[in-house]
């Protein structure tokens, strides 16, 4: 990503350049406002081979979409420069946004879509296995994953949920009880589907050739598997919004923690917007995508609104 400068001062400062904030950056630009995207270059889906679910680009890297998305903005006037977001502070003229290495910028208003980092359980081989044979959406990568002896790993109590919608995709699905106390209704449930339940903690992965395996429970016990799925926890990159009062709270259903913002992305605080999964942690790709063009058209419309009664105040002092 080019190093662009940054001017001292925008109508709208986007904090996360990936598909909700480039698109709410693409809906501004060509609304002919000043607006630049700061990014840290730390996409979550960057393990991934492809986006999919994503009409018309369905398996496109996730670089190659982002980068496509970069331009577009830049061909309408917006900006996009790499920086990490520090701080965020109110002014007289909106907001002051710090980046880590010392630039500041000021903005009209602000669109955050800085999205989540997945909290994975604390065994041995999940993280460096993540996006690949270690996964955690059928709608992301169960395809690509369909009729393999597929095992998911109980971190919540949704995993019956879960190990459900994979055994729609195989019709080999091994649940991992773990450390969490399935019900009977779940037990019935899975036993219904022909979802076998394993109980014991598991001790991590079994690797061989750089593919799963198995998993390997604390007895020492080795269930042969090829994928394993688990429920990461998603936790929002709010930290530098705390200064505004913006702060994280629990999803409802234990998906992971999130800010608040209403359906087109408004927050508590004026001139705040958020898009992504940010606010909405089950978001993919286009509903994020949706999600910053919704929020960027409506911080347009708010931006008109003010300079619409600035201008009539003008011509009545006149």
């Amino acid at each position: 990503m080019p190093n662009e400068e940054l001017n001292s001062r925008y109508d709208v400062v986007v904090v996360g350049g990936g598909a909700a904030g480039l698109n709410g950056a693409l809906m501004l630009a060509r609304s002919r406002r000043s607006v630049v995207v700061i990014d840290a270059g730390q996409p979550r889906n960057a393990p991934a081979d492809g986006v999919h679910g994503l009409l018309a680009r369905d398996g496109m890297p996730p670089a190659e979409l982002l980068e496509r998305g970069r331009a577009e903005v830049r061909s309408y006037g917006g900006a996009v420069v790499s920086g990490r977001v520090s701080t965020v502070d109110r002014v007289s003229a909106g907001f002051t946004v710090g980046l880590a290495d010392g630039r500041t910028v000021t903005a009209r208003r602000l669109l955050v879509t800085t999205g989540v980092v997945d909290e994975l359980p604390e065994l041995p081989g999940l993280r460096e296995r993540w996006g690949r044979d270690v996964i955690h959406c059928p709608y992301c990568h169960g395809w690509e994953v369909r009729d393999q002896a597929i095992g998911v790993l109980a971190t919540s109590p949704m995993v019956g949920h879960q190990a459900l919608l994979f055994r729609q995709l195989s019709d080999d699905v091994t649940v991992f009880a773990h450390t969490v106390d399935l019900t009977s209704e779940d037990r019935e449930r899975l036993a219904a589907r022909g979802v076998r339940i394993v109980d014991g903690e598991v001790a991590g992965l079994h690797i061989d050739d750089d593919r799963i395996t198995g998993v390997v429970l604390t007895d020492g016990t080795l269930v042969p598997r090829t994928v394993l799925t688990v429920q990461s926890r998603a936790v929002a990159r709010a930290d530098f919004l705390t200064g505004l009062g913006l702060t994280t709270i629990e999803h409802p259903m234990g998906m992971g923690a999130y800010v608040v913002a209403d359906a087109t992305g408004k927050t508590a605080v004026p001139g705040v917007y958020l898009a992504g999964n940010i606010s909405d942690l089950g978001a993919q790709v286009g509903a994020a995508a949706a999600a910053g063009a919704l929020a960027g058209a409506r911080l347009n419309a708010d931006l008109v609104e003010e300079e619409t009664t600035a201008a009539v105040a003008d011509l009545v002092r006149a």
